[in-house]
């Protein structure tokens, strides 16, 4: 059998690219390495959204270079964004890469394999809208949670962005396609399952003229074994109130929404072409929490874009002070070519930038600090992720932290549980943004 590894970069969506890659060389009988030594070839699904995520891509292209140099791997195939967007010069540039293939290629992923190991060095950049948007996966997360892309690509267009001309625009899966796919993974054993998309609440706009995400989630509320529905990756000028009255009404879904505000100055957000300024966001997030009092509100924001001055700085700073944000992330504008923010005037300094990025995240450590201080004594529903010998005791997650992005509690027991059990926890302390409890059922 050809022996094939993969390394996927980025965000989520990409990660779901990569389980349909592995899926097709799986059903295509290619053996899928867990480790790279002996590989016959190897895929690196690349990110390039901004300056980090193509660096760390480049530096796991030369890492492979280098181990093809030395005989530990074969072929080198650059999957992803950063191949979609700098097609020609990684072809060019970087001579050890075997296979450059655009995200309309993956579903063939097969054949580019077999092509390379006849001696092929193949450019293959057909259009994005070939990518396919349903279909086997093969499964990178453990078997209790996984992501439900219900879309690809993006039409908002906002200033900074290189998504639209990396991804294309806006693209919904069909409804039928995702419950049918939430059947597959709850029979694989998914208890939660989390919406994914550029902007999961445009979601069947393309296709139906208007937003279908809550008509989606009552249907895949139907499906049997599903347990908890999150939803990331939604835009404050598309959470209706329809929305609401569905996360209110329907069990599984869970009273957390991952929320990108970017930034709270209207002459900043105008210069992003974001959609809505600071009154639409404030009322959003006041009816957010009319409708779900205890409902956890993630955001990102971002410092330093072109024209934010000490006084627009200023303005998001009391801004995330005032929300009181359970989750916010935040980073820094990079200039991406071929966007409109790429060569705005009013560029900020990366020192001003940074700065800005740690004041912004010490105030919110205070506020997450006091906000979990808050949880102590109370009850909570965990799903258990692992177990800790050294501690002997377990970590999980509350409905309030999605995986891998968000924080975790630990708990004792004198029980066992397995990955993927849901055990009722009362809070005994706190770690920062991680929750420390014990088992109530013992």
């Amino acid at each position: 059998m050809i022996k094939v590894g993969m390394i996927s970069l980025g965000c989520p969506k990409n990660q779901v690219d990569a389980e349909r890659m592995l899926a097709n060389l799986d059903r295509n009988s290619f053996e899928i390495a867990d480790c790279y030594e002996g590989v016959d070839a190897v895929v690196v699904n690349t990110c390039g959204f901004i300056d980090e995520a193509k660096q760390e891509a480049i530096e796991n292209i030369l890492e492979m270079a280098q181990l093809k140099e030395d005989g530990i791997v074969g072929k080198i195939i650059v999957s992803g964004c950063l191949s979609e967007r700098y097609k020609e010069q990684i072809f060019e540039e970087m001579p050890e890469v075997d296979a450059v293939i655009g995200i309309g290629a993956i579903g063939r992923i097969d054949e580019v394999v077999r092509r390379t190991l006849k001696g092929e060095r193949i450019l293959d950049i057909p259009s994005k809208e070939e990518l396919p948007l349903c279909g086997e996966r093969l499964l990178t997360t453990p078997e209790y949670w996984a992501y439900l892309k219900i879309a690809d690509g993006c039409s908002n267009r906002c200033a900074y962005c290189a998504i639209p001309g990396i991804r294309g625009d806006y693209r919904s899966v069909e409804m039928d396609m995702l419950v049918e796919e939430t059947r597959q993974l709850a029979a694989a054993g998914t208890k939660e399952l989390i919406l994914i998309a550029q902007d999961t609440t445009a979601y069947g706009k393309d296709l139906y003229g208007e937003y279908k995400l809550p008509e989606l989630l009552n249907r895949i509320c139907e499906v049997d074994g599903i347990e908890w529905i999150r939803l990331l990756y939604c835009y404050p000028d598309k959470v209706t109130d329809e929305l609401l009255e569905v996360m209110k009404n329907q069990p599984k879904v869970l009273h957390y929404i991952d929320l990108p505000v970017q930034h709270a100055s209207d002459k900043v957000l105008a210069r992003m072409n974001r959609h809505g300024d600071s009154a639409l966001i404030r009322d959003t997030i006041a009816r957010i929490r009319a409708a779900l009092p205890d409902a956890v509100i993630r955001t990102t924001i971002m410092v330093g874009f072109p024209g934010e001055g000490e006084d627009e700085f200023e303005t998001l700073a009391e801004f995330v002070n005032e929300i009181e944000f359970d989750r916010l992330g935040c980073f820094s504008f990079s200039p991406q070519e071929g966007t409109p923010a790429y060569d705005m005037d009013e560029q900020v300094d990366d020192e001003v930038k940074s700065r800005r990025g740690d004041i912004i995240m010490a105030d919110q450590l205070e506020i997450v600090t006091l906000k979990n201080e808050e949880k102590i004594g109370k009850d909570y529903r965990v799903i258990v992720e692992s177990y800790d010998g050294y501690t002997d005791s377990y970590s999980g997650r509350t409905y309030m932290d999605a995986p891998e992005i968000d924080g975790t509690i630990s708990f004792t027991t004198d029980k066992k549980y397995e990955p993927g059990d849901f055990v009722n926890v009362r809070v005994i302390g706190v770690n920062d943004y991680d929750l420390i409890g014990r088992d109530l059922d013992c």
